[in-house]
């Protein structure tokens, strides 16, 4: 029988690293993630779980709290728990058991939330990620079933709240961390990866702006080698920036409690994206005040192991299995291949230029590097890419061949993003190659024509020879940007430095 699963958060976390400290204090973060499942109809009732239908049509007689209604496990639910259990290499609870978690509050109708508590479906498991170039994990101690509550509306009601149950029922995966983050960098990208992942498996769509994929950030502070601190849980975060605002708020509020002589109070808080800061919503809640008993209208989940295996062959190419596969068959960085599995579109769109016949290491510097700038500056995804990856194949084929240079491509790519340039193979190249013609781009390959230039630079900047020759390696660059500009950056750089530096020796 599985064994009962607690959120750690208050344990000490003995060995695990240091973060750098913020004036002084070590900064402890752990995660609450609510994922809302990718089901059509709630966990416990045949309701739609549509968004965005008119208050309380949604809403049935299970809903509603009714009496003589009773839930009844969606089976959808725990297939998608299997799933995430499975991505996240945890382990799947082959009994676990659905608990009443009580509390009092306009949008309950039942006046408890069923829930998972001791025995969660899934227990353990981790997620790695990269920060900058450094890679990190953190453990997790549970993602257990439950439906969501209603929602209180306060907007067009003057001195009144309305209550709109479409949302009650609706399943959700809490997926809870342990505070393993010492750092908004890690935070943050520690989010960024579960969210990723979520979507990549398709147990949810990730919209964090309809709410289906929320967090809540345990945030507290210490001096390093003292006992944890108290922790302020930031609810309902729904955007990676103001995650990354509410957080640094938040450490910096309590860093100045400590030092001014006040006690920070455990204490559930919101953030004011308008003010920047955050606020008291209510004292914090432990556990014993929800007096969690299990659910005597559900009996224990069972998950047979021919269920795991089923779901584990159906189950995508994962993030992480993709990049290692992208770093031992392209020889990539396990950086680089981070990047390039940030979404299945842009992995897709990188084998896509592989196939065409783009070099792995040049496509994936092109990809993440100035596709990932002309994406970022017009804040569009890679499905909406003006080029397709057969034109960036053909422009980084072009570069690997000395045909043009890499600013040169870049030249190019800007003529055909502008123009939408949505071409596939053998089109791809005809277009590529007509907009260097058009521009005027195709490097030098007269090494004659390259070498009178090259002899014309010298003949008038002795002064650069001479420093050069004194050890300035400066002047050896202002050298090439000499022949450069004389050659209209048509000349190739790698033919530029060995002529100069075979005429120079």
């Amino acid at each position: 029988m599985s064994q009962p699963v607690m959120n750690s958060f208050e344990q000490m976390q003995e060995g695990r690293p240091t973060g750098p400290l913020v004036r002084g204090y070590e900064v402890i973060i752990g995660f609450e993630t609510h994922a809302q499942l990718s089901t059509a109809s709630k966990i416990f009732s045949r309701a739609s779980t549509a968004f965005g239908a008119e208050p309380n049509t949604q809403a049935c007689a299970v809903d509603l709290a009714l009496p003589g209604t009773l839930p009844v496990m969606n089976r959808g639910a725990v297939e998608r728990a299997i799933k995430l259990g499975l991505a996240l290499g945890a382990t799947i609870a082959p009994r676990s058991v659905f608990a009443r978690k009580n509390y009092f509050y306009p949008d309950l109708p039942k006046g408890y939330q069923i829930s998972q508590f001791e025995i969660p479906v899934v227990q353990g498991g981790e997620v790695t990620f990269f920060v900058g170039d450094e890679s990190k994990t953190v453990r997790l101690v549970r993602a257990h079933l439950e439906e969501d509550a209603g929602k209180s509306l306060h907007e067009n009601f003057i001195g009144q709240s309305g209550i709109d149950l479409n949302r009650a029922g609706t399943p959700l995966l809490e997926i809870v961390s342990e505070p393993d983050m010492r750092s908004t960098a890690e935070a943050v990208a520690y989010a960024k990866e579960l969210h990723k992942i979520v979507t990549w498996i398709g147990i949810c769509d990730g919209n964090m702006q309809e709410g289906s994929f929320r967090c809540d950030a345990n945030v507290s502070v210490r001096k390093p080698g003292q006992p944890l601190g108290t922790r302020r849980e930031i609810k309902n975060l729904n955007s990676f920036k103001f995650m990354q605002q509410a957080i640094d708020y938040e450490i910096r509020w309590q860093i100045e409690e400590i030092e001014d002589g006040r006690k920070v109070q455990q204490a559930t808080i919101l953030f004011d994206p308008d003010s920047g800061e955050t606020r008291a919503m209510r004292t914090k809640e432990d556990a014993a005040d929800y007096r969690y008993f299990p659910d005597p209208d559900l009996p224990p989940l069972a998950i047979a192991q021919d269920w795991i295996d089923r779901v584990k062959a159906e189950m995508p190419e994962l993030p992480r299995a993709m990049a290692a596969r992208y770093v031992s068959t392209h020889g990539l960085s396990g950086y680089d291949a981070a990047q390039l599995t940030q979404s299945t579109a842009l992995a897709r769109y990188f084998d896509d230029t592989v196939a065409a016949g783009a070099a792995p290491k040049l496509a994936s510097n092109w990809i993440t590097g100035e596709m990932a700038r002309r994406l970022n500056s017009q804040d569009i995804s890679i499905d909406a890419a003006p080029i397709s990856a057969q034109v960036l194949a053909a422009i980084v084929q072009r570069i690997a061949d000395n045909k043009i240079s890499n600013n040169a491509g870049k030249q190019v790519m800007d003529l055909l993003w502008a123009a939408g340039c949505i071409a596939e193979a053998p089109v791809a190249a005809t277009y590529v190659d007509r907009a260097i013609d058009d521009l005027g781009l195709k490097q030098m390959s007269d090494t004659g024509a390259l070498e009178a230039i090259v002899d014309g630079v010298l003949a008038t900047n002795q002064k650069n020879i001479d420093e050069y020759r004194a050890g300035k390696e400066k002047a050896f660059n202002a050298l090439v940007g000499q022949v450069m500009k004389a050659s209209q950056g048509k000349a190739n750089p790698a033919q530029v430095n060995a002529l100069l530096k075979s005429k120079l020796s």
